[in-house]
């Protein structure tokens, strides 16, 4: 059984726990915003996209090398090089099918904005169906993956808070996606969208996110819900 520290009493404070875990603070949402960053910069100052894309592996190698020298998590530095691969190899592919170089750029934003649509509908889809995330980062702690939707009124706070992580990821897409396609087809200029994009996509990172944990916090602490009421939770000490 999954042992729970004693200071998380509430359905809220587990939840407010596991979101901070999750976003990495402050240090992670920089990590994951500086190789973007970097990639638009070199390529509006040089247009050259194999050096833009190199200086943001460069950047996110510098970001893992701190990691490991001071023993702390390399996950979101992995996530950051992982997401820089996907998007070279969307590059490339573009490449691969006679693209020019605009679009080559181009298509280094495309695996975010499939991200963003996907990840939107998928959570969706859980809200829908009555099985919202959220209930599942809870029962992931309780050592019951379930017990959690017994409680309406856990499903009721678990299903708000999932619908405020679905909303980043669709403001982004909806957002992002029309730019991208002006672009793409030529009714805005190559440059003026991949600055539009790199930009939004920093401005829309993490800031967005703080703005909806914000909002989660705000509605967490409307609530008190023991935690006992979704799932078994260890005795002090730990021992489950």
């Amino acid at each position: 059984m999954t042992s729970v520290p004693l200071t998380t009493d509430t359905v809220e404070a587990l939840v407010r726990r596991q979101l901070g875990q999750a976003l990495g603070g402050a240090r992670g949402m920089v990590e994951a915003a500086l190789p973007t960053l970097t990639f638009t910069v070199v390529w509006l100052v040089d247009r050259n996209l194999e050096l833009a894309l190199g200086a943001s592996v460069g950047v996110a190698v510098i970001e893992l090398a701190a990691r490991i020298v001071q023993r702390q998590t390399v996950k979101f530095c992995a996530n950051a090089l992982v997401g820089i691969a996907i998007g070279w190899f969307f590059v490339h592919l573009a490449a691969s099918r006679g693209g020019s170089a605009d679009d080559q750029a181009l298509a280094y934003f495309v695996p975010g904005l499939l991200y963003n649509t996907g990840y939107a509908v998928a959570i969706s889809l859980t809200c829908l169906i009555g099985w919202p995330l959220v209930g599942f980062m809870i029962g992931s702690v309780t050592g019951d993956p379930t017990a959690w939707h017994g409680d309406r009124q856990v499903v009721r706070l678990c299903t708000r808070l999932t619908w405020l992580l679905v909303l980043p990821c669709a403001v982004r897409t909806l957002v992002q996606g029309p730019i991208w396609l002006a672009g793409h087809s030529g009714t805005l200029s190559v440059d003026t969208a991949i600055a539009a994009l790199g930009i939004l996509k920093i401005v829309m990172g993490w800031p967005l996110q703080l703005a909806a944990l914000a909002a989660m916090s705000w509605l967490l602490g409307r609530n008190h819900t023991p935690l006992q009421v979704v799932g078994p939770v260890s005795s002090a000490g730990g021992q489950g």
